[in-house]
């Protein structure tokens, strides 16, 4: 509707009501004409309201003209004669006659609601549906307006706003969509009657779209309205709906058809697919589907241009060539994704502009507190700013006690665009890299006291921006890059990312620009990087950075970190073989914890000495240090060093014999450790529980373990723990020459990357399954050398499955 259609408010109203009908019959006021059999002076002088009282027999030949039916004749004589009957049934508005859409995909919720509020006595005056263009406001308007209709005995009318129309002729057009020739005669139309007006595209003409519904709502009190657009109409009386884009799996979804077609985003894409193509998607085209909705950010409208791609590309190619360009995707005819989000953007001030440009750094979700970090201007209020950018559908969020924000996947590439053409881009990046360090560095202290797992779900919020800001930092501001690094590898152990961790530190470290960095810093990077080489069996690479580091704490007198470079070195030194240095270090450690550390970290120290006392044979030695464990991190409140210990105590009981009590330990330590989220700890204590089983004769339950550590039977997912705990059930079935070839795979698989205790007691079995004499005679000779060459005493259980004739010849060799 623009100001070439305003109808003239002082003719009879019949003039609107003649346009209306004409421009819907897509008929020029000549053809109209003709076809009546008139003048088109006449059709011209009516629709410009310069006949007060046209001849019925000249309304009559244009509603035969017009194709007019029944319901419509009447209201279309009415109006010519300027009034409408009050007291008799009051005809479908032209709105209702225009059948809605289809089913809306993936909007029952929002559809619900809104027919809940519309419906209800109690609902708002007005609801205005706000969102990106292409997120589908219209469509959800539309099909809500035409669900609510029996509510409203008045009718249910729509119009749609164009540029530069003014609040009258919008007016004009509400009261002709009602089939009156006035506003003013509205009243008379609704007679106290509830009615409803549907206003799209408010964001055209806005000023005068407030006006217009703030005119009608003052003096119908019987109206709504439901409002569509880019943003909100300004009304008090009115209830800002955001609409979000559809819902898409995310990244851990599984890549089943039928899982993934519950996602809205996906049914969507695939409905869309199916009209261009016949075909339905190949198997590995599945993965690629959940990318791309994924990439597209469930929003509708780049949903169905990627979609109309299938024609003549397979899903994997769209996403290729359009997964990282998804604002280039356009359709002739339709409005490209770049220019739906520029007109958004433009909507924006200069400061909310270059707020937005700094905030599309973030790729993931993050937190109002970061959110003023990363934008840091003095003029700029965030919350008004997120609550703005939420008004026009440019953000998502989620939560409720604590709020998780997002941008749209096409607004930040839109946005990243802009920075790079203002010059912000690589500062924007700086900025980001610094934001995320300060927040580690504020975090990690945390990571190894009683807040562990809070304090890895605060990093685990913000995990997908780790990436992003090394990468940029560790080419532009290497020093924030190691200050990154620095602090994450003990989630990074947690989450089990040890090898990408490893590669980010080693990269840092070796590079010349962090020469010169604080030597604290280089030091705690080198602790992280001997860590997280251990996780992977790789420590004996790193016994140099960690014994660097331990040199560098004592020069600095920094005991924390002296600490836990003993700690490590004694990890590592261990994994050499080098058992009597590992146990040295320990030493240190503790000594260092009983003269000025916490009962946290002598707990620590107690824990990392019971496997030097196991591999001595001293099981009562081993109980003792687990009971000072205990009871140090029951008094810091350290429930993970209290559930590790349990864990521990109950490996001890295994090899001490005692199996159901192995068991129970075992089982009550892997509620503690599930609830920790350490898959470590966990998988080493299932071995535990597996292996008590299988000696205690309860072969179903431990072959519910061994399920539980990888499949059973295929050798190449075996590692030693499955292969272990299957040897284990075997024997236990009477099958020696497999329990046999399953001991001989743990211990291969055990050597060199794990305890030396694994690789004995791998043997042990070996030596008691095999009926092969010369693999037996085999391992009991590399049995013998494991003992002397690790300090290792066979416990008593040991040396009474070998039998006396073996440990003789063990002792003699």
């Amino acid at each position: 509707m623009g100001a070439d259609t305003a109808p003239d408010q002082g003719g009879s109203g019949f003039d609107a009501v003649l346009r209306r009908e004409r421009l819907r019959a897509k008929l020029t006021q000549d053809e109209l004409a003709v076809r009546a059999g008139i003048g088109v002076r006449t059709v011209r002088d009516l629709e410009r309201g310069r006949s007060s009282r046209p001849q019925r027999t000249t309304v009559g030949l244009l509603a035969d003209a017009l194709g007019l039916d029944d319901g419509e004749r009447e209201s279309f004589l009415a109006a010519a004669r300027g009034q409408v009957a009050a007291e008799e049934p009051l005809p479908p508005t032209g709105f209702q006659r225009v059948p809605p859409p289809g089913d809306l995909i993936g909007r029952d919720d929002e559809m619900t609601e809104i027919i809940t509020q519309l419906a209800g006595p109690d609902g708002p005056r007005g609801i205005t549906l706000v969102g990106l263009a292409g997120v589908g406001k219209t469509s959800l308007a539309f099909a809500a307006a035409h669900r609510v209709a029996a509510a409203y005995p008045g009718g249910v009318a729509g119009i749609v706003v164009t540029d530069g129309c003014t609040a009258g002729e919008m007016l004009g057009s509400v009261a002709a969509e009602f089939g009156v020739g006035r506003p003013d005669d509205l009243p008379a139309r609704f007679g106290g009657r509830a009615a409803l007006v549907f206003v799209d595209a408010v964001e055209r003409s806005p000023d005068a779209t407030a006006e217009m519904l703030a005119h009608l709502l003052e003096r119908l009190p019987t109206l709504r309205f439901l409002a569509a657009g880019r943003h909100p109409v300004g009304l008090s009386a009115e209830r800002v709906w955001p609409l979000a884009p559809l819902t898409a799996p995310p990244p851990e979804a599984d890549s089943n058809m039928d899982d993934l077609v519950a996602y809205p985003a996906v049914a969507l894409f695939l409905e869309r697919l199916a009209q261009v193509r016949r075909a339905d998607p190949e198997p590995d085209e599945i993965v690629a589907v959940a990318a791309l909705v994924r990439r597209l950010g469930g929003l509708p409208l780049a949903i169905e241009l990627a979609a109309a791609r299938g024609r003549v590309l397979t899903v994997p190619e769209i996403l290729d060539r359009y997964g990282d360009r998804v604002l280039d995707l356009d359709r002739p005819g339709s409005v490209s994704l770049r220019e739906a989000v520029a007109t958004s953007y433009r909507l924006l001030n200069p400061q909310e502009q270059r707020a937005l440009r700094r905030l599309a750094m973030f790729r993931y979700r993050w937190s109002i507190g970061l959110a003023e970090q990363l934008v840091d201007e003095p003029r700029t209020d965030v919350v008004h700013l997120l609550d703005r950018l939420l008004e026009l559908g440019l953000l998502s969020v989620r939560g409720s006690r604590t709020f998780r924000f997002r941008l749209l996947d096409v607004v930040r590439d839109y946005a990243a665009e802009r920075a790079a053409a203002e010059g912000e881009l690589a500062e924007g990046r700086r900025r980001h890299a610094r934001v995320l360090a300060d927040l580690a560095e504020q975090i990690w202290p945390d990571l190894t006291g009683t807040r562990l797992s809070e304090a890895a779900a605060r990093l685990d919020d913000v995990a997908g921006d780790f990436g992003t800001a090394l990468s940029h930092a560790a080419g532009d501001d290497p020093h924030t890059a190691l200050r990154l690094a620095a602090a994450l590898p003990r989630w990074w152990r947690f989450r089990g990312r040890d090898v990408t961790g490893r590669q980010w530190l080693r990269r840092l470290i070796d590079d010349p620009r962090t020469a010169d960095a604080d030597p604290a810093l280089r030091a705690w990077a080198r602790i992280g990087l001997a860590q997280l080489a251990r996780e992977h069996g790789a420590g004996a690479e790193e016994i140099e950075s960690a014994s660097e580091a331990l040199a560098e704490f004592e020069r600095l007198e920094a005991v924390p970190g002296q600490l836990t470079a003993h700690a490590q070195l004694a990890a590592l030194w261990m994994s050499t073989g080098a058992y009597d240095e590992a146990r040295g270090h320990a030493e240190a450690a503790l000594e260092l914890a009983q003269l000025g550390g916490s009962d946290r970290d002598r707990a620590v120290a107690e824990n990392n000495l019971v496997w030097h006392e196991i591999r001595r044979g001293d099981l009562a030695a081993a109980r003792a240090r687990l009971a000072a464990v205990d009871r140090l991190a029951g008094r810091s409140g350290e429930r993970r060093l209290r559930v590790l210990a349990q864990a521990n105590l109950a490996e001890v009981a295994r090899l001490d014999g005692q199996l159901e009590e192995a068991d129970r330990l075992g089982r009550s330590a892997m509620k503690g450790l599930a609830d920790l989220g350490d898959p470590g700890h966990r998988r080493r204590l299932l071995v535990t529980i597996g292996l008590a089983l299988a000696d205690a004769g309860r072969v179903g339950e431990a072959t519910s373990v061994l399920e539980q550590l990888g499949p059973a039977g295929d050798e190449d997912a075996q590692d030693g723990p499955v292969a272990m705990v299957e040897a284990a059930i075997a024997l236990r079935r009477g099958e020696p020459k497999r329990a046999a070839e399953n001991f001989a795979r743990a211990a291969e698989a055990y050597d060199g990357t794990h305890d030396p205790r694994d690789v004995v007691e791998a043997l042990v079995g070996l030596i008691v399954s095999t009926p092969d004499p010369d693999q037996r005679a085999a391992a009991v000779s590399r049995l013998g050398k494991m003992c002397r060459s690790g300090g290792i005493t066979l416990l008593a259980r040991e040396r009474e499955r070998l039998g006396p004739p073996t440990v003789s010849l063990l002792l003699k060799a």
